[in-house]
């Protein structure tokens, strides 16, 4: 037996089993830290007209309570994830999760809209560091024969969690109040993040890495979202500062292309794009996950300010989506690993379009199993159709290990593509400044506004039909099979390439503070520098 093939076996037969307290600890400590992120994602929403009405703030407030989190997390989530790889993924993952803790505290304490949506970029910030580091944590920890099983079982709490957020939102927002949507994450952080570092092990990737971080092209990428953002929202008011806003933005995102195009080492390498199927399927993302935001901002208001729902009832309403998405993902992936994706990727986006505009009929006497059901469950089963196959192409687009660097631009797009429309979408509608204080003016919006998104979402199914091929049949598959996140596909890791002609080790996990761990040499498959985002 060669060296490397001795290295190779060692490697196989290290890391943590799953039935260990020591794999039960990794699986907690993940699912605590990226259901913070996911609830968060999700839950402002129910939460949206009570904070409007409590903070006095205008629709604009309540669109940058929304986006300020998602600008910073869209932005700098590639950032986070390589930072993970060079200084420990534990290290950053806790680091994020005490960030986005003191983050939702300064939110919960806010006294005005300005403090919130502050704190709500803070937030992001946080995320943008704890989310790429739970699926990158199981890869580098567990062993070869049971990470397939800890990927599982943390997608599938994932999932159960993201479903129960909207219900939860609303409880909250109906009992103790709004400000416990944020507040609630600090036990949860005080919880998670001395597990993490008595019980979970440290992995960092251990190549060179060149002249350093991509600070700039990631400060110039958020940049460049916030400014148009920003214009977006406040270009009703017509000023000479919206334009300004608006042009300073633009040349923030050219000068985001330049900068990853001179860099050696960026964080978005734009040769990815080379390959034109992930080319096509990030531009279907793009369409898609703009329709999927805008829809979810709106609806969550028009079932409180039209049809007179409660937070808590409006929360419950949205529920059978995530339900759906939870139960079918799984089955949806294997369909389209039968029949390829282009179908379900053209069939889905047409199912949600149908679901989308049978929301017209959702107004102030709406019947929930009459108008708001059925509504929601045709748009749940596009979405269970589009979702796995989506990312199952966007994986299939790319070299397997570059498959953590592409589902990362994706679920970047897909977040980046959810806050421009969560920004737009009220402008295209005609929806004023004060329109969710009127139940009359804001359902002549919705109505203006639904036909808008279904027809974005209509776009993506045919740039689906006529870019999208069938994957050649030995290419990377997705890990994450349940899938429950509204607001972005999974995030995918790479898996690492073989030892052959590489001549060295990485990932080598340090041992944790626990009994039941082994700490000598890598999890024989963890992520490569290549996944800087592997949670979702």
């Amino acid at each position: 037996m060669t060296a490397l093939e001795q290295d190779q076996e060692g490697r196989e037969n290290t890391g943590v089993r799953i039935g260990t307290p020591a794999g039960r600890w990794i699986l907690l400590t993940t699912v605590l830290g990226s259901s913070m992120a996911m609830l968060d994602s999700t839950v402002v929403n129910v939460a949206l007209p009570r904070i409007g009405r409590d903070l006095d703030a205008d629709l604009a407030a309540l669109q940058w309570t929304v986006n300020a989190y998602m600008v910073t997390l869209a932005g700098l989530i590639l950032l986070g994830g390589a930072l993970g790889d060079r200084f420990g993924r534990r290290k950053v993952f806790v680091v994020g999760v005490i960030w986005f803790a003191v983050a939702s505290l300064l939110c919960g304490i806010a006294p005005n809209a300005p403090v919130l949506i502050a704190a709500r970029a803070l937030q992001g910030i946080g995320g943008a560091l704890l989310t790429p580091g739970s699926l990158a944590l199981i890869q580098a920890s567990f062993h070869p024969d049971d990470r397939g099983k800890a990927v599982g079982l943390w997608s599938g709490f994932g999932g159960i969690g993201a479903a129960i957020g909207p219900f939860l939102g609303g409880w909250l927002v109906d009992g103790p109040g709004w400000r416990w949507v944020f507040l609630l994450n600090v036990p949860v952080a005080l919880l998670c993040a001395p597990i993490a570092v008595r019980h979970v092990p440290e992995s960092k990737d251990g190549r060179e890495h060149g002249r350093g971080f991509d600070v700039l092209g990631a400060a110039l990428g958020a940049l460049a979202l916030a400014l148009v953002t920003y214009a977006l929202i406040e270009a009703r008011s017509g000023t000479l500062v919206v334009a300004g806003t608006a042009t300073v933005g633009l040349v923030a995102g050219i000068a985001f292309v330049y900068v990853e195009r001179r860099r050696a080492d960026p964080m978005m390498p734009l040769d990815i794009f080379a390959s034109r199927q992930f080319t096509a399927v990030n531009v279907v993302t793009l369409c898609v996950y703009a329709a999927f935001g805008g829809f979810f901002f709106l609806t969550a208001l028009q079932l409180q300010v039209v049809s007179g729902y409660s937070p808590l009832g409006a929360g419950t309403a949205l529920l059978p989506i995530t339900v759906l998405m939870l139960l079918l993902s799984a089955r949806a992936g294997d369909l389209g690993r039968r029949i390829g994706p282009r179908i379900p990727l053209t069939v889905g986006p047409l199912l949600c379009a149908t679901g989308m505009l049978l929301m017209l009929r959702v107004g102030t006497d709406a019947s929930y199993v009459l108008d708001v059901l059925p509504a929601l469950l045709v748009l749940g089963l596009g979405m269970v159709t589009l979702v796995a196959p989506l990312t199952a192409t966007v994986l299939a687009s790319v070299d397997a290990s570059r498959a953590g660097l592409a589902s990362g631009i994706n679920n970047a797009a897909a977040r980046a593509a959810g806050l421009v429309a969560v920004a737009a979408l009220p402008l295209a509608a005609g929806m004023g400044a004060e329109a969710y204080r009127s139940p009359a003016a804001f359902d002549d919006a919705f109505t203006r506004a639904m036909p808008l998104c279904a027809a974005i979402v209509v776009v993506g199914g045919v740039v689906a039909f006529t870019t999208v091929r069938r994957p050649a049949p030995d290419c990377r598959r997705p890990e994450c099979k349940t899938h429950g996140n509204v607001t972005a596909p999974p995030l995918e890791g790479a898996r690492e390439a073989p030892l052959q002609g590489r001549g060295e080790l990485r990932d080598q996990p340090q041992t944790p503070r626990t009994q039941g761990t082994t700490s000598k040499g890598g999890p024989g498959g963890a992520a490569p520098r290549d996944a800087h985002t592997d949670a979702g």
